[in-house]
């Protein structure tokens, strides 16, 4: 009955905040506007950091490893930019609730709204750095089909499972403020251990491919990979990102609803 009663609570919270869901996308967009309020290239700044990134990353180690820069550049430019999204989006959303603070302590607004404005502020600088996409495919001759319209579905099950993500690690790290840290090195070996820059073809045969296919992580970047790359998600990918979609939301959800008034207190 408690669980019932903690799952209600947090999904009215998540209905009312996306009733008004075009204040926090309003804030994430103000938030990127003030960090370059004075810049003269403005946001491009990011767009312009990544593509030096990638571009010398992919370089670097297409040379060191002999892979071929037509496939590889591209491959790893998808990748990237995927990774940058799901792991600014995680690192931040530890910190929605903390962050929020001083809105939360004097505004009545449902809790979700500043998880919203976290992943709305990442997706805002993901859509600026898309553009170095094909940029990177027309330097090295690389071909675009139709194939690159699935990338919107794919982003879609990226989104709905990284909300649920930040609103646990939201709840939580405002509670132990410690596991931010703890998180950021997860991530960061999560990062060499997915197949981010380089390519599960270099694994020895001897390695089981539920190494990888299980890791959700590699899920989410192939969902967008794939597609840019001219090739549709395999099936097993679409179910696998909507059945942890599913599963996490119940859990947030739960999570949310029973510590929803404690989270005031904590900050």
């Amino acid at each position: 009955m408690l669980k019932k009663r903690s799952f209600y609570i947090g999904f009215r919270d998540v209905i009312l905040a996306l009733h008004g869901f075009w204040l926090p996308c309003l804030l994430a967009w103000q938030d990127i506007s003030v960090r370059y309020k004075r810049s003269k290239i403005g946001q491009f700044w990011l767009t312009l950091n990544t593509l030096v990134y990638i571009s010398s990353l992919g370089l670097i180690f297409g040379t060191l490893f002999r892979l071929k820069l037509h496939e590889y550049l591209p491959n790893i430019c998808a990748a990237i930019l995927t990774w940058n999204f799901i792991n600014s989006s995680i690192s931040d959303g530890c910190l929605a609730f903390i962050n929020s603070d001083s809105v939360i302590l004097q505004v009545n607004l449902p809790f979700f709204m500043h998880i919203i404005r976290t992943v709305a502020r990442n997706l805002i600088i993901f859509g600026h750095n898309i553009v170095i996409y094909p940029i990177i495919a027309i330097f090295v001759g690389y071909s675009i089909n139709f194939h690159v319209f699935l990338i919107i579905p794919g982003i879609f099950f990226i989104l709905i499972n990284l909300l649920w993500v930040c609103v646990i690690l939201s709840v939580l790290c405002t509670r132990f403020r410690d596991l931010h840290q703890v998180v950021t090195s997860i991530l960061q070996i999560v990062f060499y251990a997915t197949p981010v820059v380089w390519d599960v073809k270099v694994l020895p045969s001897t390695v089981s491919p539920l190494l990888f296919e299980m890791n959700p992580f590699y899920n989410f970047i192939d969902l967008v990979r794939q597609p840019l790359m001219g090739h549709s998600p395999h099936t097993n990918e679409w179910l696998f990102c909507g059945i942890l979609a599913v599963v996490g939301w119940c859990v947030a959800l739960c999570i949310l609803g029973k510590y929803k008034r404690r989270i005031a207190y904590w900050l």
